[in-house]
């Protein structure tokens, strides 16, 4: 009869531990014997009363994780390499599950996955702490997605507009401009009252540090937390990072501010949960990710939230990042996002190499709140946007094989020329709104058709100068700023605005 699920040598392990460490039978709740250490993974025998996800103390003074509870022993992951720890040592429980310090002292700083400051700027005063577990709201606490979270990214806010406490997944392969993406929308909140929080998940040290840097050059640190899980730290410290970042960022949900939080990337998330997973011995399943890896992502990203007003009307906005190999979003962590995501922005390598940029795929990239999530300025110019550029993808591909053109077709094609050229976008340059609104009326409603396709760059730099000084032009700017509409007359003036820029550009051109 079988009454343990240990192996031999662990059970005489077990045995020879509680004779050597008789003392330590007295409070088998409070204490445990390691019975086995490597790979990051300590197995002790007691801890009868341990919780999951409860910080463990070694004695050596490092820290560990409880995630198996079996019925003789604990897997625990550790928080850093396991010199100094050894088979037949003491692990003592705390008490307390793992938590991360949260309130008004993160913002500015670079920390590590534990909270710990990392930037060298000095510790951190936060009394408050917050497990990095907890559950996300429930649906009674929730409001529908309604008020648009501006990228600043032409491509994003008029054809897969993101709302505030909306889940939209950033998707492509290696170096597409995902973290681009995600960096200029924190650029673009400066001013706007949104916290935002960038988590690092097995990136190059030196990656992060330019990232701060460049962050710092724009001011945007003054309003940004950055959590950083390097790629030389323990799988632990990787699989925590993303949840002490939502932790932090749930502090401030709570008081009714509203958060930006980034995930980069979460593909490599999984792959550290796949690595403890395994070593601590759960049964691998598809592609050896354990049957749970849904889960780990599903309940990190339904923490993001738009909360009722009853709850303070907080919100939460994530933008999880994930790696695609060889452009495959069938593969299985990339269609787990995806199901759990409210939409999705794709970035393809083609598009990426023939110099669009943001290489943003109007065909596969969706959001699924949509128009709720733009004002309705950028709704009345961007409405038929993502359909116009999708016909002259197909066009484009069809028309490569033929000369002989109707002139619809030339007229379809040029117009979708000029849309792709104003759509590209330089890095660290997010928009204004009342900006994108006036360069896709332009282009929408064929301003445009007499400016080369060439010389649209010259055009939109010289547009964005002529709004900021000319009279006539300033009070369509603010009309637009303060209402979000484009009523009657507003578009009226806005057309006359443009009409005339566009008539001294060509004149200045020489044609």
């Amino acid at each position: 009869m079988e009454v343990m699920n240990l192996k031999p040598e662990e059970i005489s392990k077990v045995i020879r531990n509680q004779i050597k460490y008789y003392q330590n039978v007295l409070t088998q709740d409070e204490t445990g014997t390691i019975l086995m250490v490597g790979d990051g993974i300590v197995r002790a025998s007691g801890l009868t009363n341990c919780m999951a996800g409860e910080l463990l103390e070694f004695e050596n003074g490092t820290f560990g994780m409880a995630q198996n509870l079996e019925e003789n022993s604990v897997s625990v992951v550790l928080f850093s390499d396991d010199e100094g720890i050894s088979e037949g040592q003491t692990v003592k429980r705390t008490g307390r599950v793992v938590s991360v310090p949260v309130g008004e002292a993160m913002i500015g700083r670079v920390v590590d996955a534990l909270g710990q400051p990392i930037d060298g700027a000095g510790p951190i005063d936060s009394r408050a702490y917050r497990p990095v577990e907890s559950p996300a709201p429930g649906i009674c606490d929730r409001k529908s997605v309604h008020e648009p979270l501006q990228t600043g990214i032409k491509a994003i806010d008029s054809m897969v507009p993101i709302g505030r406490g909306q889940r939209e997944l950033i998707i492509g392969d290696r170096q597409t401009g995902k973290t681009t993406i995600a960096v200029d929308t924190i650029l673009n909140q400066k001013g706007k009252d949104v916290i935002c929080i960038y988590v690092a998940i097995g990136q190059k040290r030196s990656s992060v540090a330019s990232l701060v840097n460049n962050l710092q050059k724009n001011g945007a640190m003054d309003y940004t937390i950055v959590v950083a899980a390097t790629a030389s730290e323990a799988d632990a410290l990787k699989y925590i990072a993303p949840y002490s970042g939502c932790t932090m960022g749930e502090y401030f949900m709570n008081q009714g501010k509203h958060v930006l939080i980034i995930y980069d990337d979460l593909s490599k998330h999984a792959v550290a949960y796949r690595a403890i997973s395994l070593l601590i011995r759960r049964p691998p399943g598809r592609e050896a990710f354990p049957g749970d890896v849904f889960y780990l992502h599903s309940r990190l990203l339904e923490r993001a939230a738009k909360l009722s007003p009853e709850k303070g009307g907080g919100s939460m906005t994530a933008l999880p990042i994930i790696e695609t190999q060889a452009g495959d979003v069938s593969a299985y962590i990339p269609t787990n996002v995806i199901s759990i995501t409210d939409g999705q922005i794709y970035l393809e390598t083609e598009l990426f190499h023939a110099g669009i940029m943001p290489a943003v795929n109007p065909g596969i990239s969706v959001s699924r709140v949509g128009g709720s999530a733009q004002i309705k300025a950028m709704k009345k110019v961007a409405g038929t946007l993502k359909l116009v550029y999708s016909q002259y993808r197909e066009l484009q591909s069809f028309a490569q094989f033929g000369s002989d053109l109707d002139a619809d077709t030339k007229a379809r094609l040029a117009k979708g020329e000029r849309i792709v050229e104003v759509l590209k976008q330089g890095q660290n340059s997010p928009l204004a709104v009342e900006k994108q609104v006036a360069i896709l009326y332009a282009v929408t409603n064929d301003i445009l058709s007499s400016v080369k396709v060439d010389e649209i760059r010259d055009y939109e730099d010289g547009l964005w100068n002529f709004l900021d000084t000319d009279v006539k032009a300033l009070e369509v700017m603010e009309t637009i700023r303060t209402t979000g509409d484009l009523a009657k007359e507003t578009a009226d003036s806005l057309k006359s605005v443009l009409v005339r820029y566009t008539g001294d550009f060509v004149k200045k051109a020489g044609r």
